[in-house]
């Protein structure tokens, strides 16, 4: 028996949208966009784009759509092993995605085609690289029309970034708040005065939100003034230099240097990783999810195995220096993300269906939760219970760190405040985690007070 189910993500395209069947990820292509999806594949830009590795490849396929009477053809993508969203990614993640799309788009233009959109949502990681997953954005080049997607580039991708290299880091997590980019006006109002004398950021972002503002309320007519292919270009070609001047050095901070000023042995933190290996290779993920990852170095262990890896942590900083890393060592089994674990990514957009939770993408064959539960529950007064129903839900097998009292990283986070966390002890943690995980084994970490544990889900149901 089929079973088939639209993808709640790409319902607002006239042009095809995802859906599953027997769990295998198609696209229906409707017949509306025929012209345009066979320009695509037969102008050479298709094979272009796939050869250069800037589209997801994907195969024609003879099955029915779910929506048979408008159906022109079936498409199987290659499917992205994790999708992620643009307030998950660093700044430098961001950035890339966004000179990728620039690139896509001048190399539309050589084959007569465009992007006619430029969602942010767009661009995923593949092999920690972007790669454009939505093969339908592309129209025949209308000459002497205007870039229809430049609205959203600049939402998408330029205001982010440039309030992120100016102002400040955090507010990528406006892209949590407003699904189709950040409004121009609200950019150009937070951006510093200053800005203004950088005429990039004055004509993409100022002048084209007092544009925006004065025709908000304005009929608007049919008749566009022609711009020609050459200034077509010289736009493209200005907002990737625009790009390329924004930059954020990470600066120090406790997470991004968190292996620098700490208190394992060299010992120590030799026998944890000889031991997360251990526990690892018992369980043979396909997946792991490592929580508090900081800047990545247990995810490598995975990483390294040919594990796909997704490596959260909720500094900005430790998040860029990962990436970097990343790219430098063309590590391609390990994605960093950005993730608050008390506030994560929820559910958003129309009927709260867009966007998928943290939960929606997982469970992960297994997680790392290393040096982090003393964190949830003394800086965050989260129970202990509680954190263990929460990783229950996300992951079939744990490896995870027990930091006690004694050791001395506890001792700094109860410096400055009351220890009221009586039931923060280890017989107290094995009972409540027990509850849903059973506990393959335990080893405790040489010249050291801490514990690893390895653990699977019961039954392999979340309760």
């Amino acid at each position: 028996m089929k079973k088939n189910k639209n993808i709640p993500s790409s319902f607002r395209d006239p042009s095809g949208f995802l859906f599953y069947q027997n769990n295998i990820l198609y696209r229906q292509i409707n017949k509306s966009y025929q012209e345009d999806y066979d320009h695509l594949m037969n102008s050479g830009l298709y094979q272009a784009l796939t050869d250069a590795q800037l589209l997801i490849p994907h195969q024609e396929v003879d099955i029915e759509g779910t929506k048979p009477d408008k159906t022109y053809k079936i498409i199987k993508p290659e499917r992205i092993p994790f999708i992620s969203y643009p307030y998950e990614w660093s700044f430098s993640q961001l950035k890339n995605a966004a000179l990728i799309t620039l690139q896509i788009q001048k190399k539309a233009l050589d084959f007569g085609m465009s992007l006619k959109d430029c969602s942010a949502y767009n661009m995923q990681f593949r092999k920690c690289r972007p790669v454009l997953i939505d093969s339908l954005s592309f129209e025949k080049y209308p000459e002497g029309e205007p870039w229809v997607a430049y609205r959203q580039f600049c939402q998408h991708f330029l205001a982010p970034l440039a309030l992120m290299s100016y102002k400040d880091i955090r507010l990528n997590q406006l892209l949590r708040i407003y699904i189709d980019g950040i409004p121009l006006d609200l950019a150009s109002s937070l951006l510093r005065f200053s800005t203004y004398f950088r005429f990039s950021l004055l004509s993409h972002i100022h002048l084209h939100a007092k544009t925006q503002k004065y025709y908000a309320d304005k009929t608007v007519t049919t008749s566009r003034r022609k711009i020609k292919k050459l200034s077509f270009q010289g736009l493209i070609d200005n907002l990737e230099s625009s790009l390329k001047k924004l930059n954020w050095q990470p600066r120090y901070t406790e997470w991004a240097h968190y292996y620098e000023d700490t208190n394992y042995s060299s010992e120590a933190l030799e026998h944890k990783k000889e031991v997360v290996k251990k526990f690892m290779e018992a369980i043979s993920p396909e997946s792991v999810w490592d929580l508090g990852a900081n800047v990545g170095m247990f995810s490598r262990i995975a990483g390294d195995k040919g594990i796909q890896t997704i490596s959260f942590d909720v500094d900005p900083a430790a998040v860029e220096r990962n990436y970097l890393k990343c790219i430098e060592k063309n590590e391609k089994h390990i994605l960093p993300l950005l993730i608050d674990l008390t506030n994560p990514s929820p559910k958003t957009g129309w009927e709260n269906e867009e966007r998928m939770s943290i939960f929606e993408r997982g469970p992960a064959d297994m997680v790392f939760a290393l040096a982090l539960i003393h964190h949830l529950a003394i800086s965050n007064n989260l129970p202990l219970g509680r954190i263990a129903g929460f990783l229950n839900r996300i992951c079939k097998s744990l490896i995870i760190e027990f930091v006690p009292k004694t050791d001395s990283q506890v001792q700094r986070l109860l410096a400055t405040r009351e220890d009221i966390f009586p039931d923060y002890q280890q017989e107290v943690f094995e009972n409540e985690f027990k509850r849903y995980f059973s506990v393959q084994s335990s080893v405790k970490i040489g010249n050291s007070d801490r514990t690893l544990y390895l653990m699977n889900r019961k039954s392999g149901e979340i309760q």
